[in-house]
């Protein structure tokens, strides 16, 4: 018998083909690119008797980086519902001056320096100043989510608003590293799926869809949402400092027990470096970069990686009770490209 030599290759051996490039933003949220552009000159918009310093501060955030993940999802369901484009122009800033609000307040409660790897507003200003100019933008938020003319809208932005507030309440008065699953989910659920189930059911609301078509957007939402969090909390673990925006092991630092941390913990629940972090080791940098390769170490990462598509999955599916259009490919896409996005 004749040893094949090493520059033969087998009959019908299908040739290794590389995965496609993923999209960019830019490319996902091209059939509402135009309306987005109308969304950012609103945002930068000037209220009669605005005080300079907001002025500053507001260009100085919208203009911090952000992808606009949020005010593209709203434009991309009213698209597909049909919805008059002054009204989902209104809708989609409103949205994201809501979220930039949240992100004002966040960065003091969490005492951030950085964001996006650019100085947050209360790196240079005092607390009031900061909490002052938060307040400012969830006014603005308000009075865009009024401009729809919808109060149902206006009832999607209550509501919204005050899961927000309750889940940053809610952590105040529990131990960030005592979390469990379920805290782990309820709280990113108030942090970041509440905003997207706002982007999605307020879409709907305008357009007056059935209660099918309002359950399966809400339902989108919710689980893009969650997925979108957890890729945020694995990226804590594994992404660049440069494209993330803060330092890799910056949860943990900070006390925050995320999804790969708990799935590690699951699988080894006597770890010493965890223990210590709990009790009396807060911010050590060195145990912080121990449980970080551990954690990546252990495959936790890839199983908080699985659970984040698993609730994309669920994501997508909601969306077929919708016929075929981009404006649904596009979610479709965008649903894909987040729960797969730098890692």
């Amino acid at each position: 018998m004749t040893t094949p030599t090493a520059d033969l290759v087998a009959p019908n051996m299908p040739e290794t083909v590389a995965p496609p490039k993923q999209k960019s933003t830019q490319e996902l949220f091209a059939p509402v690119a135009d309306l987005l552009t109308q969304v950012e000159a609103r945002l930068l918009s000037i209220e009669p008797g605005q005080h300079e310093a907001i002025t500053a501060a507001t260009t100085h955030l919208v203009k911090s980086g952000g992808k606009r993940v949020r005010p593209a999802m709203a434009l991309l369901v009213g698209k597909m519902l049909k919805v008059p484009e002054e009204k989902l122009i209104n809708l989609a800033a409103a949205i994201e001056m809501l979220h930039t609000a949240t992100l004002v307040h966040d960065d003091l409660l969490d005492g951030s320096l950085l964001r996006r790897g650019i100085p947050t507003l209360n790196a240079d200003w005092t607390p009031a100043a900061t909490i002052l100019t938060g307040d400012y933008l969830f006014a603005r938020a308000a009075g865009l989510a009024a401009d729809t003319g919808s109060v149902g809208v206006m009832q999607q932005f209550a509501t919204a608003l005050r899961i927000i507030i309750n889940g940053e309440i809610r952590q105040q008065f529990i131990s960030k590293t005592a979390i469990s699953r379920e805290d782990y989910f309820t709280r990113i659920y108030a942090k970041t799926a509440s905003m997207f189930e706002l982007a999605t059911d307020s879409g709907a609301v305008l357009a007056n869809v059935t209660p099918d078509e309002q359950a399966a957007l809400h339902q989108f939402g919710y689980e893009f949402g969650i997925a979108f969090q957890i890729i945020d909390d694995i990226l804590d673990y594994v992404g660049k400092s440069d494209k993330v925006g803060k330092p890799v092991g910056g949860d943990l630092l900070q006390g925050l027990f995320t999804l790969p941390v708990l799935y590690y913990i699951d699988k080894n629940p006597e770890d010493a470096n965890v223990a210590a972090l709990r009790t009396n080791r807060k911010g050590d940098k060195k145990i912080v970069a121990q449980i970080v390769a551990d954690v990546n170490a252990s495959g936790a990462v890839q199983d908080a990686h699985n659970e984040a598509k698993a609730f994309t999955t669920k994501a997508i599916a909601a969306l077929q009770i919708f016929p075929d259009s981009k404006y649904r490919q596009a979610l479709i896409d965008i649903a894909n490209y987040s729960v797969d996005r730098e890692l």
